[in-house]
C-alpha cells in the first residue's frame, strides 16, 4: 500500500458518503451497486478500505451528517467489512458484511420501486463468496465451517421480500439461482424444493418475465436436480433449455451445462458428435461414446474407472454407469448383424455362448446364466425384442425391429 496522508484519506471517506448519499437521492441503483461490491477488489474500494485504517474518525463523520447519518446501519459495518477484508480477516468481513445486508434490506422493504434491484444482486452475491471465504478460514483453523449455511438463511430472508407483488418480484430468481449455488456446496439439494415449489407454483411468479441470465442459470440447476432423481426427459428439457439460451461467447458456461446434458443425452441414445467433445474440452467423455457405438463393454468400464472422480465430482457417474445395458444391446446388435451376413435365415437366433465368447475376447468373464440374466433385462427394458428358447439356450429375436431404438426416451424402468 502506499503512502496516504490523514488528509487524503478523510477525502477518500467523503467521496464514498457522497456517492453513497447521491446514489440513494437520485435512485441510481447502478452506482449503488458498486458500492458493495466487496469482492470486486475495484480499486476505489480497497482504497476505501487502506483509508478506514487510517482514519479512524469515519463512525463520527458519518453519525453527524445529515446527508447519510440515516444510513449508518448499513455503512459502518459495511466499513468495518471492508477494513477485515482488507486484512484478510475473512471471516470478520463475513460477519460485519451480513451486517450490512440486514440492515440494507430493511431500508429495501420500504422503497417502493426496484431501482435498488442491482444492488440487492450484490449484496445477495457478495454474502454467499464471503460466507465461502469466511468457511474457508474456519476449516483451516480446524473450526466447523457454518457461514454458508447462515447465508443461505439471509437469502430465504430476502426471498421473502422479493416474493410479493410489484415490480420487485424479478428478483426471485436471482436470488433463487444463489440459493440453488449455496444448496449444492453444502449437499443439501433437498432444500431446493420449497423454493422451487414457490417459483414454479404461486401464481405471483411469470417465469416468462424474470431475466434471460437468471432463467439459464435456474434451469441448469433444476436441470442438475432432474438428474440426481433420474427423471431424464424433465433434465433433458431443462438443460436444453440452458444450453439453448446461454450466451454463445460464454464457452466456460456452456461446457459446464454440456458436462451434465451429454450424460442425459446418452441415456436416452443420443450421441455427441467429436467434434463437439473436443470443442468444450470434454474428451473425457470420448471413450464412452466409442463403447456405445461398438459395443465394447471394457472400454466402459476402463473410461469410468479412470474418469471416476471427475464423474463422481459432477454428480453424472451413477448415470453413466447404466449405460451398460445400452453397450449390451450394441454387442448383440453386432453379433446379430454379422450372423446375417453369413446366414440370414438364422441370424435371428444367437447362441448364448457366442455373446460369452465374445465378452471374454473383450476381457469380461461371464457364464451362460449370467448372459440369460442380462439378455432378459434387455428384453423386459425393451431394449430387445425376442424370447428364450431355454433348452437350446438361444435367444430368438424378433424378425421386425430386433433392436428398438430409444428415440430420445429413457431406458424402461
Amino acid at each position: 500500500m502506499a503512502y496516504m496522508s490523514m488528509g487524503e484519506a478523510h477525502r477518500r471517506i467523503t467521496e464514498y458518503l457522497n456517492r453513497f448519499s447521491d446514489a440513494v437521492s437520485s435512485q441510481d441503483g447502478a452506482s449503488l451497486k458498486s458500492l458493495f461490491a466487496v469482492s470486486s477488489d475495484s480499486h476505489f474500494l480497497l482504497s476505501l478500505a487502506d483509508a478506514l485504517n487510517i482514519f479512524h474518525d469515519a463512525p463520527r463523520l458519518l453519525k453527524n451528517s445529515d446527508n447519510y447519518g440515516q444510513y449508518s446501519d448499513i455503512i459502518l459495518p459495511l466499513f468495518r467489512c471492508l477494513q477485515s477484508y482488507r486484512q484478510s480477516n475473512l471471516l470478520e468481513a463475513y460477519t460485519a458484511f451480513e451486517k450490512a445486508a440486514n440492515a440494507f434490506i430493511q431500508e429495501f422493504r420500504n422503497w417502493e420501486s426496484a431501482w435498488a434491484m442491482e444492488a440487492l444482486y450484490a449484496i445477495v452475491y457478495d454474502i454467499r463468496v464471503l460466507a465461502e471465504k469466511a468457511d474457508r478460514e474456519l476449516a483451516s483453523n480446524g473450526k466447523s465451517p457454518e457461514k454458508l449455511k447462515g447465508a443461505g438463511s439471509f437469502l430465504m430472508k430476502v426471498f421473502g421480500v422479493l416474493a410479493g407483488k410489484g415490480s420487485k418480484r424479478v428478483g426471485a430468481l436471482y436470488v433463487t439461482c444463489q440459493l440453488f449455488k449455496i444448496y449444492f456446496k453444502l449437499g443439501t439439494v433437498h432444500l431446493c424444493r420449497s423454493v422451487i415449489r414457490s417459483i414454479e407454483t404461486a401464481r405471483i411468479f411469470d417465469f416468462e418475465e424474470f431475466p434471460k441470465r437468471d432463467k439459464v442459470t435456474y434451469m441448469y440447476y433444476t436441470g442438475r436436480l432432474e438428474v440426481f432423481n433420474e427423471n431424464f426427459p424433465a433434465a433433458d428439457h431443462k438443460l436444453s433449455y440452458a444450453l439453448e439460451h446461454c450466451n454463445p461467447r460464454s464457452e466456460a458456461n456452456i461446457r459446464m451445462i454440456l458436462k451434465h446434458l451429454i450424460p442425459v443425452k446418452l441415456s436416452i441414445g443420443i450421441l455427441p458428435t467429436n467434434m463437439l467433445l473436443e470443442k468444450y474440452s470434454l474428451l473425457e467423455y470420448s471413450d464412452i461414446v466409442q463403447a456405445l457405438r461398438r459395443g465394447d463393454l471394457r472400454l466402459l468400464r476402463r473410461a469410468l474407472q479412470d474418469h471416476e472422480n471427475r464423474f463422481l465430482r459432477s454428480g453424472v457417474y451413477l448415470v453413466l454407469e447404466k449405460l451398460e445395458l445400452q453397450v449390451y444391446q450394441r454387442l448383440v446388435k453386432k453379433i446379430y448383424i454379422i450372423q446375417k451376413q453369413k446366414d440370414p435365415s438364422k441370424a435371428h437366433q444367437v447362441k448364448l455362448d457366442v455373446i460369452v465368447k465374445a465378452l471374454k475376447w473383450l476381457e469380461i468373464d461371464m457364464d451362460v446364466e449370467e448372459v440369460e440374466c442380462i439378455m432378459a433385462i434387455l428384453i423386459y427394458k425393451n431394449l430387445m425384442k425376442g424370447y428364450f428358447a431355454h433348452k437350446s439356450k438361444v435367444v430368438v429375436l424378433s424378425k421386425q425391429d430386433p433392436f428398438p431404438k430409444l428415440n430420445g426416451k429413457p431406458v424402461n424402468s
